[in-house]
C-alpha cells in the first residue's frame, strides 16, 4: 500500500475513491435541485407534437395537466442512474489522471480529452441499461401531443428490467448505445474545459471561489451541450424505444436509424428542429453542472483535509 492509501499505480486508491464518492454526491444534489428542467427537456425531445415553447411555460403546462408531481416523475431511478454513472466516470476519469501525470507547464489539454472519452466509454457500457429504464419510467403516465406513442405500464425499476427483457429482449436495454458512445465527447469536452479553466483560475496556489467554479463548471457545460444536443435528442428517442426504425441490426442499423432520425427531424421541422429542447436542456444542464462542481469541489477538499490527504493539482 502506497502514502496515499492505495495502489503504487492508484487504481484504488482512497483519493479516486473520494473524487467518485463527491461526484456522485455532486450530481444527485445538483439534479434533484433542477430536477424539473429535465422533465420538461425529455418532453420536447420525444414528444415531436408538443410546441416547443419557452421552458417556464411547458413546465406550468405539465403541472396543470397532471399535477405539480409530475415535474418529479422518474426522480429516483434518474436519481439511482445518475449517482451510479457519476460515480463511474469520475472514479475511471481520476484514476487515469493519476496514471498519467505530466511535467509542469506541460498541456494536459489532449491528455484531459482522451482521458474523458476513456471514462465515458466506460461509463456508457456500463450503465446505459439503467438509463434506458429511467427514460421509460421518467415519461410513464406523461400526456403526450403525438397520438403514436403508448403508455408504458411499470412498476418499478426492478418490473421495467424485467418487462424490457421478458417482451424485447436483453439487447434493449442497451439501445442508444451507438449515440451514447458518441456522446462521450460532450463530458469529455466538458471536463478538458472545466479543468483548463480550473488550471487557469487557480496558478501561482491562487484559492478559487465557490462563485469561480460555478461559472466554470457553467461555461464548460454550456460549450459540450450545444455541441452535442442533436445526437442527445436522437439518444432519448431511441431509449424511449418506440422508434421502429428500419430494421436492421448491429452498427450498420444504429448508424441508419442515427442518420434516419436526424434527417426526419430536418424534414419536419427545419435545421433548427434539431435543437427543440435546447433551452430547456442548457437550462438544465447547466445550472446542473455548476451547481454539481461546486458540491463536488467542497465535498474533495473537506475530505481531504479531514483524511490529512494532500490533494493534487494536475
Amino acid at each position: 500500500m502506497s502514502a496515499n492509501g492505495g495502489s503504487p499505480v492508484g487504481l484504488l486508491s482512497y483519493e479516486t475513491l473520494v473524487h467518485a464518492m463527491a461526484g456522485a454526491m455532486g450530481s444527485v444534489t445538483a439534479m434533484t435541485t433542477f430536477f424539473p428542467l429535465d422533465t420538461a427537456k425529455s418532453r420536447l425531445q420525444v414528444d415531436e407534437r408538443r410546441k416547443s415553447k419557452s421552458t417556464p411555460v411547458i413546465l406550468a403546462e405539465i403541472a396543470q395537466e397532471e399535477g405539480i408531481l409530475a415535474l418529479y416523475r422518474g426522480w429516483f431511478p434518474v436519481i439511482s442512474s445518475l449517482c451510479c454513472s457519476n460515480f463511474v466516470y469520475f472514479y475511471t476519469f481520476n484514476t487515469l489522471k493519476r496514471l498519467t501525470p505530466t511535467r509542469p507547464h506541460q498541456s494536459r489539454l489532449g491528455i484531459d480529452l482522451l482521458t474523458g472519452i476513456i471514462s465515458g466509454a466506460v461509463n456508457v457500457i456500463l450503465t446505459t441499461p439503467m438509463w434506458v429504464v429511467n427514460t421509460r419510467l421518467k415519461l410513464q403516465g406523461a400526456k403526450f401531443r403525438n397520438e403514436d406513442l403508448h403508455q408504458t405500464q411499470y412498476r418499478g425499476i426492478f418490473d421495467a428490467f424485467s418487462q424490457i427483457i421478458a417482451k424485447e429482449g436483453v439487447g434493449t436495454l442497451w439501445n442508444g448505445t451507438l449515440p451514447s458512445l458518441i456522446l462521450v465527447l460532450n463530458p469529455a469536452v466538458q471536463f478538458m474545459f472545466y479543468e483548463s479553466m480550473k488550471r487557469r483560475a487557480g496558478k501561482g496556489g491562487r484559492k478559487i471561489s465557490s462563485a469561480e467554479i460555478f461559472l466554470i463548471g457553467a461555461v464548460a457545460k454550456a460549450i459540450a451541450t450545444t455541441a452535442t444536443y442533436p445526437l442527445q435528442t436522437v439518444q432519448a428517442i431511441l431509449r424511449f424505444g418506440q422508434y421502429k426504425g428500419d430494421g436492421k441490426g448491429g452498427l450498420t442499423g444504429s448508424l441508419a436509424n442515427i442518420f434516419a432520425l436526424l434527417m426526419d427531424r430536418i424534414k419536419k421541422h427545419g435545421v433548427l428542429g434539431l435543437y427543440k429542447g435546447l433551452e430547456a436542456k442548457l437550462l438544465q444542464t447547466v445550472l446542473t453542472a455548476a451547481l454539481m462542481f461546486v458540491v463536488y469541489e467542497k465535498i474533495t477538499a473537506a475530505t481531504f483535509k479531514i483524511m490529512g490527504l494532500h490533494r493534487k493539482r494536475m
